[in-house]
């Protein structure tokens, strides 16, 4: 299963076209808020998409959670979770869910880390990235023992590659 995942897109439905392109063997989309889009946007078919703290639209839901290849995943934008000053919250708030992977953005600020055994991943912005200048979005592979997660900047040019084994 591959997802590709990305954020903070504040209202640049090209770059999101763009990027989707340029991946047609993506099983599934997410993005993880401030698309500052419509909800029902040509770009956003078909993607698991939540609210961000500048989409201003009430159809965005504020969590996403569904299962694939037997795992869980949550979606969330981050800015209800404070995650600029500290993972704790969103940390909390997965335990509760039982969730194995979560996908996060708010801070522009792309990152794979595991905790306590849960995957986090916060793709960047691919409009308007902080600590780094490329523009940013993730594909993560989760396969039969671990998890894969490829960093892309600025549409196709490959930046790390990161893996997780899973429990």
């Amino acid at each position: 299963m591959k997802i590709l995942i990305m954020s903070d897109t504040h209202g640049d439905s090209h770059v999101i076209d763009k990027v989707r392109s340029f991946y047609p063997e993506i099983d599934l989309l997410i993005h993880c808020g401030d698309s500052e889009l419509p909800f029902v946007h040509d770009a956003l078919k078909g993607m698991k998409k939540v609210r961000g703290n500048c989409d201003r639209e009430k159809a965005f839901p504020e969590e996403e959670i569904f299962t694939v290849d037997d795992v869980k995943v949550f979606v969330t934008h981050g800015h209800l979770f404070n995650v600029k000053d500290s993972m704790l919250s969103l940390t909390y708030r997965a335990k509760e869910l039982n969730a194995q992977i979560v996908c996060f953005g708010h801070s522009h600020i792309l990152g794979a880390e595991m905790i306590d055994d849960i995957l986090f991943i916060n793709p960047g912005s691919l409009l308007k990235p902080r600590g780094r200048k490329e523009k940013s979005f993730a594909v993560l592979e989760i396969e039969d023992s671990a998890y894969k997660v490829e960093f892309w900047a600025d549409g196709q040019q490959w930046m790390s590659s990161h893996t997780f084994q899973r429990n």
